[in-house]
């Protein structure tokens, strides 16, 4: 939720209705029936305008008519929908030509309640898909405070609102992992070390360390000095002088000691371990967002070459986005290459349903939404394209995509 792809999935492009007018609270979608500029009084709620239509703004059998009335664009206006959900409201309908109210419709008649959106969150996890920013009110919003209390930066309730003390959670996590990315907006640096943060566990303490430890303890600690870059020696267990002064190093690195004169220097006491010990998740957490920062690039560029699915499809469907999602299954192994021609036909109902039987998404054919790209779907099949090409470009770098 919160990114351009899923504004547009779920509401449609979401600018213009079909008379070309920009949308605006006042618009509604109703049967042709209703001509353009055709104004209706609901009561509790105001007076719209008739400027869109669509496939299911229909008269009813009963002659109730259907309305679809815009409620605000992003996660917003998708929670005012679905809280206000389907309602029958005996409204007053005045033709063009005739004398006609004024437009007024208030958007406070409509609730907001951003859990309504959870059930529709379908990749929660991943925090670069999602846009928020400084005063906004969303499920991505949340999604960034639940983030923040996870990796111990926001004490709030998560609330969806993006005010000051999320803001200054966000500066305080930035300030962290020396970002230099603003605070007053998820970016998607910041996104993928949060995420990054918040999936890692805790780097295991390093005890009192020192000469005659159990050599195990020892290796430990100049696999973790080297893996800082502080230690070039062996890994071999032995408490030796290049250890002694790749510890003082890391102390002298962290402002923990100036001299090797000073107390504790090239020692393992609480400060050093502990320092070491959050040098370490620092490390850890940097690399595990790099990565995700690269998977993140390989699938923009993989999209824009058509290997990318971004659409629930079924059978009957055809166009580019079958096509793609075609291509992605003959990636994967599923889909015979020499079949690919954009549409949804039997074998590529077989080959979604291999994938899903595959993936565990379904486990026979007459299960529900056996052979159709829905949410679960849709995202496992993203998932294991990105892990593909990102296995590719590892291999052979950027030049085989």
């Amino acid at each position: 939720m919160g990114s351009y792809e899923a504004d547009v999935e779920m509401n449609g492009e979401g600018m213009h209705a079909a008379d070309g007018t920009v949308v605006y609270a006042g618009v509604a979608a109703a049967p042709r029936s209703m001509p353009f500029g055709t104004r209706i009084g609901l009561p509790g709620l105001g007076t719209v305008t008739v400027h869109d239509r669509g496939g299911a703004i229909v008269n009813l059998a009963d002659g109730t008519v259907r309305l679809d009335v815009w409620v605000g664009s992003g996660e917003e206006g998708l929670a005012r929908a679905l809280a206000f959900g389907v309602q029958r409201i005996r409204g007053t309908v005045y033709p063009v030509g005739t004398p006609q109210p004024a437009e007024l419709l208030d958007l406070t008649a409509f609730p907001s309640p951003i859990d309504r959106l959870r059930p529709y969150v379908a990749e929660s996890a991943d925090l670069l898909t999602v846009a928020a920013a400084f005063q906004d009110r969303s499920m991505s919003v949340r999604l960034v405070q639940e983030t923040l209390k996870t990796a111990g930066y926001f004490r709030e309730a998560a609330t969806g609102f993006y005010g000051p003390a999320t803001r200054a959670a966000m500066r305080s996590f930035i300030q962290a992992f020396n970002l230099g990315e603003p605070d007053d907006r998820l970016t998607g640096r910041t996104a993928a070390f949060l995420r990054a943060s918040a999936d890692l566990d805790d780097v295991a303490p390093f005890p009192a360390i020192r000469r005659g430890s159990p050599k195990a303890e020892i290796a430990r600690l100049q696999r973790s000095l080297r893996f800082l870059g502080f230690y070039r020696g062996r890994t071999d267990g032995s408490f030796s002088e290049r250890l002694v002064g790749a510890i003082f190093s890391f102390q002298s690195h962290e402002g923990l000691v100036r001299t090797m004169r000073d107390a504790g220097a090239g020692r393992m006491g609480p400060k050093t371990r502990a320092s070491l010990a959050a040098a370490l998740q620092r490390k850890y957490i940097a690399l595990r967002a790099e990565r995700m920062l690269l998977a993140r690039r390989i699938e923009h560029l993989i999209a824009k070459r058509g290997r990318m699915v971004s659409t629930f499809l079924g059978k009957g469907r055809s166009g580019d986005e079958v096509r793609n999602l075609q291509t992605a299954l003959a990636d994967l192994g599923y889909f015979d290459r020499g079949r690919i021609n954009g549409v949804f036909g039997e074998q590529t109902h077989k080959a979604v349903l291999e994938f899903q039987v595959r993936e565990g998404i379904v486990t026979a054919a007459d299960d529900r939404a056996a052979g159709y790209v829905g949410p679960a779907t849709l995202l496992r099949l993203r998932q294991s394209i990105r892990q593909r090409f990102l296995r590719l470009v590892r291999a052979e770098g950027f030049q085989a995509l």
